[in-house]
């Protein structure tokens, strides 16, 4: 009995899909959905400052739109994973850009979401030990409990009035 109602289900399902898609209508792909959400990621991070120049990373190529991987978890969760290039392979405030990353989306972004920062692979001296801190959300915490840290995050984080 389950099993006629599940295929009667299915079959009518697939009538419906199968007729307003003859009428028309068409069904908005997976990957649209994510490629529409990596570009309201980017317009979250671009902005964001150096925490040594007066330049946003965007500016000094260190985000970019490709830096930017969105996978669709469930029909409304995404997994969010950010691969940024510091400028120079022994920068020392890469930890710092990636905790200014993490602060800023989790704050701005208007969807569910799991959030994954790492170095794009091969640009920084010392990628895994970093990875490992920027992901980890209890050095996170503790990174923005000291003062001068959560200072500097927040300036560098702060919408400019262009």
């Amino acid at each position: 009995m389950n099993t006629a109602v599940a295929v009667a289900g299915f079959s009518i399902g697939r009538f419906v899909l199968l007729s307003w898609l003859a009428e028309g209508g068409h069904v908005p792909r997976v990957r649209d959905m994510d490629q529409q959400k990596a570009l309201q990621v980017y317009d979250v991070i671009k902005d964001i400052r150096d925490p040594e120049r007066p330049n946003s990373l965007e500016d000094l190529n260190v985000v970019s739109e490709e830096c930017v991987c969105i996978h669709t978890l469930s029909m409304d969760e995404f997994l969010v994973i950010i691969r940024f290039t510091p400028t120079i392979p022994h920068c020392s405030l890469a930890t710092l850009i990636g905790l200014c990353l993490r602060v800023k989306l989790e704050r701005s972004l208007p969807f569910k979401h799991k959030l994954e920062i790492y170095i794009a692979e091969g640009t920084h001296v010392t990628e895994k030990e970093i990875n490992k801190q920027i992901n980890d959300k209890e050095r996170i915490a503790a990174a923005m409990e000291n003062s001068s840290l959560r200072e500097i995050v927040e300036s560098c984080i702060k919408e400019r009035d262009d």
